[in-house]
């Protein structure tokens, strides 16, 4: 395969690996609705869906990656590759804007909302009787919601992880300078701390919802309190994962000598995702687990 010219596209040639993954998701849809109804093969169905997505995550990306090596892409391929991350992880914001969308109108508008006067068309008179509109709302609400429970609190373990992820971004932006300077050795040792710090940090909330669950009877099952609380930091913890998984990927790349200090998108790439999920955490923690 020709290097391409730096005036020139790139075109990417036939390849069967979009026909793969979408094999694999059709298959994961498919087993969990199974599943989730009672049907016997459902968690075989997903096991191979899910198989099938990996072995494509790990062979598309083969190729992009030897593709890069190559020395197929140009400034032009840089520069989609660019947008296109961008444009991702602006549908990551819209992702976890949903949410903390739902927790803000929970909290500002629709408990006050039900708690409000007689004069109120909707009210705790119509709706529940001496209902009172405080966050947490379940254990207050129609019989008790889900049981007694209590409240994570902040200055424990999420403090703890606070400190982690922040940690987490000042090495990883050594490693991002040791880069551009050629520092290999600086940039080696930096970046592993880094996913290092991140696979702490998903110990520790392993063991906050242990807790949580055995402890403080804290579930999702507990009103709009552990819903909330459950879906934004277990889809905060789900991009966490994902990003130690994709820094240990660089860092084996960097082992292996790939990138040098003009051309190191993909490092580039794991780095604006890792800041985004510190950034996100920060607003879970005042919002979900401060205020």
């Amino acid at each position: 395969m020709a290097n391409a010219s730096p005036d020139s596209y790139y075109v990417p040639h036939g390849s069967h690996w979009p026909m793969t993954g979408s094999i694999g998701l059709f298959g994961i849809m498919i087993g969990a609705s199974m599943w989730l109804n009672g049907v016997d093969i459902g968690p075989f169905v997903f096991a191979i869906g899910f198989s099938i997505l990996i072995y494509m995550v790990f062979g598309w990306f083969g190729t992009v990656i030897r593709e890069s090596e190559g020395g197929i892409y140009n400034k032009d391929v840089d520069k989609s590759f660019r947008m296109g991350m961008g444009w991702f992880i602006f549908s990551e914001v819209m992702f976890f804007a949903a949410f903390f969308g739902t927790l803000f109108y929970a909290r500002g508008i629709s408990l006050p909302w039900l708690g409000g006067d007689s004069n109120n068309f909707f009210t705790n008179a119509l709706l529940w009787e001496n209902y009172t509109p405080v966050w947490p709302s379940a254990a207050n609400g129609p019989g008790g919601l889900g049981g007694a429970f209590e409240t994570m609190g902040a200055w424990g373990i999420p403090a703890l992880n606070t400190a982690l992820l922040l940690a987490s971004g000042v090495t990883l932006t050594i490693a991002h300078h040791a880069i551009q300077e050629g520092n290999r050795k600086v940039l080696n040792i930096f970046l592993a701390a880094t996913f290092i710090l991140g696979f702490i940090f998903m110990g520790f909330q392993a063991y906050e919802y242990i807790h949580a669950y055995n402890d403080l009877n804290l579930k999702l099952t507990t009103g709009i309190y552990g819903t909330t609380f459950f879906m934004l930091t277990g889809f905060h913890g789900l991009h966490v994962t994902l990003g130690a998984i994709m820094l240990l990927v660089i860092w084996l790349r960097c082992l292996k000598g790939h990138f040098t200090e003009e051309n190191h998108f993909a490092f580039e790439a794991v780095a604006w995702y890792w800041h985004f999920v510190d950034v996100v955490w920060l607003f879970l923690f005042v919002f979900v687990y401060w205020i």
